[in-house]
């Protein structure tokens, strides 16, 4: 979350374009639409600006640089249980083996989420100094 003002203002800034481009996509048709869509992502640019702004404010970071390749893998363990749901849901005709693909994609984005990523993340963490 935020941490001083100007972050504050930034995260308002980001909640309120994401949610205006969201309405605007949702009644693009119309005319009102193409506007309020434009105002989001106008409101969007301007809190991400912010929030370039405000990142050498902030200081050094106190944490040293975590293993890229754990989280890398992490990560492609977590898309790859997502691709097991989607291919399930596309190869399998029946119901039952459709919820076993649903079951068995989600276990290992789960595997991949709570055990790959948090090891990664937490081998030069802050509090292990």
């Amino acid at each position: 979350m935020a941490a001083n003002k100007g972050q504050g203002r930034s995260l308002s800034l980001f909640l309120v374009g994401l949610t205006a481009a969201c309405a605007g996509l949702g009644v693009l048709s119309g005319g009102m639409g193409t506007i309020v869509l434009l105002a989001g992502i106008v409101l969007l640019a301007g809190s991400l600006w912010n929030a370039f702004k405000l990142k050498p404010l902030e200081g050094a970071v106190a944490l040293k640089s975590q293993p890229a390749v754990t989280k890398l893998v992490g990560a492609i363990v977590v898309v790859a249980g997502w691709a097991v749901v989607l291919l399930g849901l596309h190869l399998t005709p029946s119901v039952g083996g459709r919820m076993i693909a649903a079951i068995v994609g989600l276990a290992i984005s789960l595997v991949g989420v709570l055990y790959i990523l948090p090891a990664a993340c937490n081998k030069n963490a802050i509090w292990k100094a």
